[in-house]
């Protein structure tokens, strides 16, 4: 298999990924088999890879697939190379996604305080370099990283403005996960 053929074969990969309304809608997979021959298929074209831009492709994928599939330090490890790499290139863009996605890995791995702080700095990116095409989904991270401390009030600030945001993008399903987590948020105050 080469890379395009994984990137079409990731299209399926929706069939087995959902959020847990259970668990304060994290990321998880109902079919673990097969998260892990995705896995398995990421980990072979890495080895073989010598493209920069794929292998950052690669590590990114592996890190979301290790966190979801239980494997936090894993994900943290491909995350942390991603971040390298970014910096390197001075590739703020993908500096601020992997900050994000960096942040998922920490907070899965039950260190929440840390991924705050890392939640934090992709805000700050955000702001510095006007990226505010991912500054909703650093605030919904917070959002969800906060809930889980129990941090309601400011967990729900942090959503109420990510659901601003993206009812300007107008993005329907992305307004629809945030609205999920606010009304979560309503129950839990009660």
């Amino acid at each position: 298999m080469n890379i395009e053929e994984f990137k079409k074969k990731l299209s399926s990969v929706n069939e087995i990924i959902y959020f847990d309304s259970d668990d304060n809608f994290r990321e998880k997979s109902s079919d673990l088999s097969k998260l892990e021959q995705f896995i398995i298929d990421a980990e072979i074209l890495l080895e073989n890879s010598t493209n920069d831009k794929d292998r950052y492709f690669l590590r990114s994928i592996l890190g979301n697939f290790y966190r979801i599939y239980g494997q936090s330090q894993k994900a943290i490890s491909y995350f942390t190379n991603c971040l390298n790499d970014a910096s390197e290139n001075k590739d703020i863009k993908k500096e601020i996604v992997t900050l994000i996605r960096l942040g998922e890995a920490w907070k899965y791995d039950s260190n929440q305080n840390k991924a705050l702080v890392i939640f934090n700095e992709a805000l700050v990116k955000c702001r510095e370099h006007n990226q505010n095409e991912y500054l909703d989904f650093a605030l919904q991270h917070k959002g969800k990283c906060l809930l889980e401390l129990g941090r309601l009030i400011e967990a729900e600030y942090c959503l109420l403005e990510a659901l601003r945001l993206r009812q300007l993008k107008g993005d329907i399903s992305l307004i629809e996960a945030t609205q999920q987590v606010i009304n979560l948020i309503g129950k839990l105050k009660v």
